[in-house]
């Protein structure tokens, strides 16, 4: 095929046969997961006899082309049996949404335009869309007007990229210019978070140069929120890191009065799944005054359920934001529109915000609100099955997360095991105070009733096989 391969792949573009064949694929798969008989659907995680035919990819790298059919074949033959089926109902490990339909055809449709969101000159639409997408989230989550957004793929880097402004920032009111001077020599602002703050930010604080000593954490008290009345005093010196939505127990931290304390303090909202609460005048009361802050990380690919990767950073200071973040160079062409690559770490990146649009435009208000309170109302509805079936819960849940437990921790290691190899369901461990814990994640907008039943009822039978030592 080296001799006309250029001519071979210019026919596959206009012939479509390679292109209907991955559709047809993709449809196979998704029938596994949505419409499936129970006896024959996809499990959750896929078993041994799965994992192993992974195997079928260690393979020198090939000297000669390959060809197309046969290479479509092998990832659907050995890749599709080893995915886990999260855009399915009952993936409750980590917190990883599923993806609405149309969300997903506009990925599609986005991956075969293959745009370069950096800037306009690259991308009108992939700019365009993210403007959209930036005035619309203000509006949802009630930000202020002046609030830009930078579209990145994840809370991680979003949460890298809110501190590096606030870094910056708080320098700069410090009388230090680091664009200028570096970050060596230079004065320390006080970083003040909370004991539970997520491990991401704890690396993106290691990431913009602040180490562990420079840290002043603040006690939490029994469902992980911040305790307002152990903060220290705060000045135009600190970077205050808050929390919406505990990773574990999916509690708030007091974000209104955090806000109001922190004073003339650069405050930093990190609201991977929870700062969505923002769309249900049911929930919203749980990021009262979050508008107060300076900037904010969220994840559309957790509640709102976009595809993967799909994180944002949105900050109150859109100067503080490019100063820490602007690439230049004599080839940049910066025009008069929104230029995307100004609010990111990254310049060449997918145009993730295509298929955000097309989630917001599908869901609108009323969606956004009617998917929160499914989550949560499913959510509930999973703690208190569980806690009518002898399992000891340790949050009140407030929001999509549930924390679970069985008698003892001998029984929830041996238990967990066991759920994880059956496949109904798929939920994750951790640690809660001390003791091994079962976190239970609801998002996705796939999960029904039965979704729910069934998963309890699998946790039943795996405590009592554990118990029973089987």
């Amino acid at each position: 095929m080296t001799a006309d391969l250029f001519e071979t792949t210019l026919f596959q573009y206009r012939d479509k046969t390679i292109f209907n064949k991955a559709r047809d694929l993709a449809f196979d798969y998704m029938d596994t997961i949505h419409q499936a008989a129970p006896e024959q659907e996809r499990l959750v995680f896929p078993p041994p006899e799965s994992l192993s035919g992974l195997e079928v990819f260690d393979e020198p790298f090939p000297e000669t082309c390959g060809d197309t059919d046969a290479i479509l074949d092998l990832l659907h033959t050995h890749g599709s049996p080893a995915t886990v089926a999260q855009t399915g109902g009952r993936y409750f490990g980590f917190v990883n949404g599923s993806a609405f339909p149309v969300a997903l055809a506009a990925k599609w449709l986005a991956d075969v335009w293959d745009q370069n969101a950096a800037m306009n000159a690259t991308s009108p639409i992939a700019a365009k869309l993210e403007q959209v997408c930036e005035t619309w989230l203000k509006d949802l989550f009630g930000l202020p007007e002046t609030t830009a957004a930078g579209f990145v793929s994840g809370t991680s880097a979003a949460t890298f990229s809110g501190l590096a402004a606030a870094r910056n920032q708080t320098l700069s009111n410090m009388g230090w210019d680091i664009r200028k001077k570096g970050l060596f020599n230079a004065p320390r602002p006080r970083i003040i978070l909370g004991d539970q703050a997520h491990s991401t930010v704890f690396k993106a604080l290691s990431l913009i140069g602040f180490g562990m000593d420079d840290l002043e954490r603040v006690p939490c008290d029994s469902q992980g929120r911040m305790r307002t009345d152990r903060l220290p005093e705060i000045d135009e010196t600190c970077i205050v890191i808050a929390q919406a939505g505990n990773v574990n127990t999916g509690a708030f931290d007091p974000l209104e009065e955090i806000c109001s304390l922190a004073g003339d303090a650069w405050v930093h909202v990190d609201g991977a799944f929870g700062l969505w609460a923002a769309g249900s005048p049911d929930y919203a009361p749980l990021v009262r005054g979050m508008e107060k802050a300076d900037s904010w990380s969220v994840d559309a690919h957790k509640t709102l359920n976009t595809p993967y990767d799909c994180g944002i950073i949105l900050c109150r200071h859109p100067g503080a934001l490019v100063s820490a973040l602007q690439n230049s160079g004599d080839y940049i062409i910066y025009g008069d529109q929104r230029d995307p690559m100004l609010y990111t770490p990254e310049m060449s990146r997918r145009a993730r915000g295509i298929d955000l649009w097309a989630t917001m435009k599908f869901l609108g208000q009323s969606g956004i609100r009617a998917l929160v309170n499914r989550l949560c109302a499913n959510a509930k509805a999973m703690g208190q099955k569980l806690k009518d079936q002898g399992f000891t819960l340790h949050n009140e849940v407030v929001f999509n997360q549930v924390l679970v437990a069985c008698s003892d921790e001998t029984t929830t290691r041996s238990m967990l095991a066991r759920l994880q190899e059956d496949g109904t369901c798929w939920c994750g461990g951790s640690v809660w105070e001390g003791k091994t814990a079962i976190r239970v994640s609801v998002c996705s907008w796939a999960t029904t009733e039965e979704d729910i039943e069934r998963s309890v009822r699998a946790f039943a039978e795996a405590r009592d096989k554990a118990v029973a030592g089987q």
